[in-house]
């Protein structure tokens, strides 16, 4: 071979590039001819076991939330015990009246009667005084009048009848030792046959109180004319 032509072939030699891509994809071709096809499996869902022991993780954090907020209750009400703490007491509101409750008096003049009492549910603290006025007939005037004796720490708390509050002038005040009150129907008013509740209510000094110099009295008139009832307190309350 003389000089010439080995350098004819060196330059087509170095003049030569081979085409990578389609080499590639020729191999490919030849690969996927030869291997068998994979069915093509669908994703898999996480393992029975982890599902199981995700919900039994939930279900115990639910369970040790709930005896936490059970425990935080309940130490904190053994905690308010030991202090020795009680619910404040409610205020005093108008209390069902009780005729035949503890020192009850009654008395009755023609169509007119009454009754009076301490009510039950009267403390150390505090008490109400009730006047139960009955009449058959309608009247057209009508004034009670409640003494609560000055006793120790007595002084009013409110007044309450079971009639309607515009159809009465109140008034409250002290007089002779006593706490009065006094209910008076309007002019032009009239009060229904039927059995109406007066009360009054009073704080007082510390332990049982004795209402036995406590009074009341109801004058009234009815279509026969007028009439007049009264009468005391009895039984520590």
């Amino acid at each position: 071979m003389n000089e010439d032509l080995r350098e004819r072939l060196r330059t087509a030699a170095a003049s030569h590039s081979p085409d990578r891509a389609r080499m590639l994809a020729r191999i490919e071709r030849g690969m996927a001819r030869e291997a068998p096809a994979r069915p093509v499996r669908p994703p898999r869902s996480p393992m029975p076991w982890l599902r199981v022991a995700g919900a039994t993780v939930a279900v115990c954090g639910v369970l040790t939330a709930g005896a936490f907020a059970v425990t935080s209750a309940g130490g904190q009400g053994e905690r308010t015990a030991g202090r020795g703490i009680s619910p404040a007491p409610a205020a005093p509101g108008p209390a069902t009246s009780s005729p035949g409750g503890s020192g009850a008096g009654s008395a009755e003049d023609g169509p007119l009667s009454s009754a009076s009492s301490v009510n039950p549910n009267s403390n150390a603290y505090w008490a109400q005084s009730e006047v139960v006025v009955r009449t058959r007939q309608p009247l057209s005037s009508l004034t009670v009048e409640l003494r609560i004796a000055q006793t120790g720490g007595v002084n009013t708390t409110g007044s309450w009848r079971s009639l309607p509050e515009a159809d009465f002038s109140v008034s409250v005040r002290e007089l002779d030792g006593s706490l009065v009150y006094r209910w008076t129907l309007r002019p032009g008013r009239s009060v229904p046959a039927g059995a109406h509740t007066f009360a009054g209510q009073y704080n007082h000094a510390e332990g049982p109180r004795d209402p036995g110099r406590d009074t009341y009295t109801a004058r009234a008139r009815t279509a026969d004319g007028p009439a007049a009832v009264g009468g005391g307190f009895s039984g520590a309350r």
